[in-house]
């Protein structure tokens, strides 16, 4: 077959919401689409029947959307959005049936907090804003706006009885409005914040979030005063509010003290829709999210972990708000809880969540007083679970999978328990990505394991063409791809970028080094603060593996990464010239300089301390300390607006290289953040990187002019 362009990224469909109906007959989700004419990425809501028995019935396409949630009743369907009325059909380049699929339109990573346009009032921006939709799915038609709010929604839930809604939104007094209608035209920034920056937000200001309660009919609201944002972790959330299941409280995140920008400090409250009155859950132990009640309203859990210590695995709490006891039931499991899929209820005495199992996302079952049981064992090793839901007795699931794409599949809830060696319960309920899956080959992927230089065991993930044997190996040019986080994995699932490389005879090969979550605390933390150590004895110690089961060419060896896989990019290449080119995105190399220019500062003072308080922390934690051992060519890419590893990092290490005499490139993506998420720069992103690694391949240097910007 031919070898996946780039601009395959325009077939490819995406889902990124999922919600089971009340009774469990209909599932809804959310799909993202690039559309090529606009050269935007857009967002489709589809509903379809639990048990597969008609397609999904697109209920519209939208700019952008975010939380999808079905009523208490099951009527109707809400729908965060920012939607243009004009705004077309399309599907794809061809205007065809539904296509493509991936982990982000570029294949490169994303916080799943940061979805925002980054066009908001604090950046001068005046674009249309997210605001509640909601589709009567009894009497059809078309979705009614139930919010229009100035500044947008960026949170809601139903409320019981399905006729109110409960939303987050900012809410400017009479002077904020003023600076942000002088920051529209291009007025100065002007900030007495600490944390002045958030990425995907740009430069904050001061307006503050309320809840709000809405009749969804007369579209009236009121504001509910005492609950407020507030913390670091809030910037990037929306208070994630909660309506109890038959009554008027409604459970939020927040943080309450003066130092909102020194903590990421999340706790739980209760608001009270009536009164307005809240009452405090937790008590600042825990950066704390997604509340969510039992069944029967005694219980509410959530999940949390440490807020000074980013290593160790979310756990889940259950609170009793009779007693005002709250505990982690998850303890001893030593896995963090999955990102996509925040726990759901089964019943009144259980929760179902996905876990980090060793570079698997999996299911496990929580009791709610204690105990925890890995479910769902016909789950192969060489798939993983991405968002899910639960209702009724359905639940619903993204299913991704390495050569097969990603779409949603149901079961039954008692067939959780099935078996590997049994029949496989789950329903298909989508083809999302039939065209560019029969179009172009995708690659196999198998885990292997090694030993690294201390005696470590260290999984990877290797990737492969079809015409590769394992057992029967002919030496393959080796992308080591990095993941970032580091508190994060790789684990068997569809990547368009991933196949991009295999279609062109590569492996990509992916290692979980020390630092990966999903392989225990001790694993995680061993990275804490020792950044530049043992993830790259991992990652060298993974390569060398490679090499001596014949499986690389070690003359066709690249490196890359994107946020810190870029950053580990950088490391390596300082430890090593093994490696023929290297390719750092959206990194960090000078750990002092973005102390003061990123949006991560408290996480570096838990990891290194202060830099004028621990300067030799940071000097070791900075690979531009030892930009004069690199030799090895390396393109470089940033955001021109990524507040998480922002561009002048790229750009002093481009300048070091450069000084040096070190062949090498500087991309930057103008007003993106940390991601490349038009369609035209993920397109020439991933072009740019094929070239890069054809320019310095011995065997596909011909494919390029060779005079580059070296």
């Amino acid at each position: 077959m031919d070898e996946l362009p780039a601009d395959a990224i325009y077939d490819l469909t995406r889902p990124t919401e999922i919600t089971v109906s009340p009774d469990g007959d209909r599932v809804a989700f959310a799909a993202s689409e690039a559309d090529p004419d606009e050269d935007e990425t857009h967002q489709s809501v589809f509903v379809v029947p639990a048990d597969g028995s008609r397609d999904p019935h697109r209920l519209t396409r939208a700019s952008g959307a975010g939380t999808i949630e079905w009523s208490p009743d099951g009527s109707k369907l809400g729908v965060v959005m920012v939607r243009d009325d004009d705004l077309s059909m399309r599907v794809g380049r061809d205007d065809e049936e539904d296509t493509g699929d991936g982990e982000s339109v570029d294949g490169s990573e994303s916080d799943a907090d940061d979805e925002d346009d980054g066009a908001g009032p604090a950046n001068g921006g005046d674009e249309p804003k997210p605001q509640v939709w909601a589709y009567d799915l009894e009497l059809g038609g078309d979705a009614r706006q139930v919010t229009e709010r100035d500044e947008g929604v960026r949170d809601f839930d139903w409320g019981h009885g399905s006729e109110r809604i409960v939303v987050s939104a900012r809410d400017p007094t009479d002077e904020e409005r003023e600076y942000i209608a002088q920051r529209r035209d291009d007025g100065p920034i002007e900030t007495e914040r600490l944390q002045h920056k958030y990425d995907g937000k740009g430069w904050l200001d001061t307006v503050t979030t309320y809840l709000f309660v809405v009749n969804i009919e007369t579209r009236e609201e009121r504001r509910l005063d005492d609950a407020t944002a507030g913390g670091i972790g809030g910037e990037g959330t929306g208070m994630q509010p909660a309506w109890h299941p038959d009554d008027d409280r409604i459970a939020y995140t927040t943080y309450e003290g003066t130092d909102g920008d020194d903590t990421y400090v999340q706790d739980v409250f209760v608001a009270d829709a009536a009164t307005g009155g809240i009452e405090r859950v937790t008590d600042g132990e825990y950066a704390a999210s997604s509340p969510v009640w039992s069944p029967n309203g005694d219980r509410l859990a959530f999940v949390g972990r440490a807020p000074d210590n980013l290593y160790v695995p979310f756990d889940v709490f259950v609170a009793d708000l009779e007693t005002g006891n709250y505990e982690a039931v998850t303890e001893g499991l030593d896995r963090t809880i999955g990102w996509f899929g925040m726990p759901a209820w089964i019943g009144d005495d259980r929760l179902l969540a996905t876990i980090g199992d060793e570079g698997w996302s999996r299911f496990v079952e929580i009791g709610a007083s204690g105990g925890t049981e890995r479910v769902f064992g016909r789950q192969p090793r060489d798939e993983t679970v991405r968002q899910f839901d639960t209702a009724g007795e359905t639940v619903a699931m993204v299913r991704s999978d390495p050569s097969e794409g990603m779409d949603v599949y149901s079961l039954d809830l008692e067939d959780l328990g099935a078996r590997r060696d049994g029949p496989d319960p789950r329903r298909r309920l989508t083809e999302l990505n039939s065209g560019l899956l029969a179009d172009y080959d995708h690659p196999e992927t198998t885990r292997l394991t090694f030993e690294s230089d201390d005696g470590t065991e260290i999984e990877g993930l290797v990737s492969y063409p079809p015409d590769f044997e394992p057992d029967d190996p002919d030496p393959r040019p080796t992308l080591l791809w990095i993941h970032g986080g580091p508190m994060a994995y790789d684990e068997p699932g569809f990547r368009l970028q991933t196949s991009f490389w295999t279609g062109r005879g590569y492996l990509v090969y992916n290692v979980n080094y020390r630092g990966s979550t999903s392989y225990g605390r001790e694993f995680c933390e061993a990275l804490r603060g020792e950044w530049n150590t043992v993830e790259v004895e991992d990652l060298l110690a993974g390569t060398e593996t490679l090499v001596e089961r014949g499986w690389t060419d070690p003359d066709r060896l690249f490196v890359g990464g994107f946020s810190q896989g870029g950053v580990n990019t950088a490391y390596v290449l300082t430890r090593t010239d093994r490696f023929t080119a290297g390719i750092a995105e959206h990194g960090v190399y000078d750990m002092r300089s973005a102390f003061g220019t990123d949006d991560s500062h408290k996480w570096f003072e838990h990891d290194f301390g202060l830099p004028w308080d621990e300067p030799e922390a940071y000097e070791a934690a900075s690979s531009i300390t030892d930009v004069d051992r690199i030799d090895t060519p390396l393109l470089l890419t940033a955001g021109e607006e990524d507040w998480r590893c922002p561009p002048t990092q790229s750009e002093q290490l481009y300048r070091s290289l450069r000084k040096r005499g070190v062949e090498s490139k500087l991309v930057v993506y103008p007003g993106e953040h940390h991601n490349v998420g038009d369609p035209d720069r993920a397109i020439h992103r991933l072009e740019t990187l094929g070239e890069w690694v054809a320019r310095f391949d011995p065997e596909r240097e011909s494919e390029t002019d060779g005079d580059g910007d070296s």
